[in-house]
């Protein structure tokens, strides 16, 4: 179907009942962002009727916007509530955090690729999101300035988590990683509590690699 052809918001609806609700995604405010949001905005023209497939797409840089079901998953492992300050770890196409954007109040992401970053703002800008700050820079040592944070979600794939970003964690709060080799990972919830750390695994998937000081480096692949 051509592009101009194509019912978005029907392809939305779908997208979200069989794709996400009936694989166990059960929060409804994030059912209903992800029914809101315009995800064909945020891919490249070429890729709009495809925007709502069940599967990842490239972006430009090398990069990719996430399968819809792994949006919601990751968003689901975060367990808002709507007044928590979120970093997010890899803007790509700025999708993320346009559903974060719905869901809390503060949102702050950091990407190495700045094209990726001044696209990810105009499409977060057009859509009236007023709550999402987005920085060009090395996302494996977080964004210190603006810590603590109550959840950071890193949308692409490291080593180990980087023990930079458990630092800028908020006592009682959640990260969210995929976690493993270049290839394969563990999608890991990390809680802390107490000062102590407390993991678990909510099953495999692929991501890019993370790059930086604490993340993979670019001649290891």
């Amino acid at each position: 179907m051509a592009a101009d052809k194509m019912d978005y918001k029907k392809a939305r609806e779908e997208m979200v009942r069989l794709q996400i609700e009936a694989r166990g995604i059960t929060d409804r405010r994030i059912l209903d962002a992800m029914c809101k949001i315009p995800r064909e905005k945020f891919v490249e023209e070429k890729f709009y009727t495809s925007a709502y497939a069940d599967y990842p797409l490239p972006i430009s840089d090398g990069q990719t916007i996430s399968q819809p079901y792994i949006v919601a998953l990751m968003t689901q492992c975060l367990n808002l509530k709507g007044n928590e300050k979120v970093l997010e770890i890899g803007t790509g196409s700025g999708y993320q955090a346009a559903i974060l954007a719905e869901l809390t109040r503060k949102v702050y992401s950091v990407e190495r690729f700045e094209t990726l970053v001044e696209r990810a703002k105009k499409v977060i800008e057009e859509l009236g999101y007023k709550n999402v700050n987005i920085f060009v820079g090395d996302g494996t040592v977080g964004l210190k300035d603006f810590s603590p944070y109550d959840r950071i979600i890193v949308t692409a794939a490291a080593p180990e988590v980087p023990s930079t970003l458990v630092e800028q964690l908020q006592e009682n709060g959640i990260l969210v990683a995929p976690v493993g080799s270049l290839y394969s990972q563990d999608l890991k919830v990390v809680e802390k509590k107490s000062g102590k750390l407390y993991t678990r695994s909510e099953g495999g998937c692929v991501f890019v690699p993370l790059i930086g000081k604490y993340g993979w480096k670019s001649n290891e692949f």
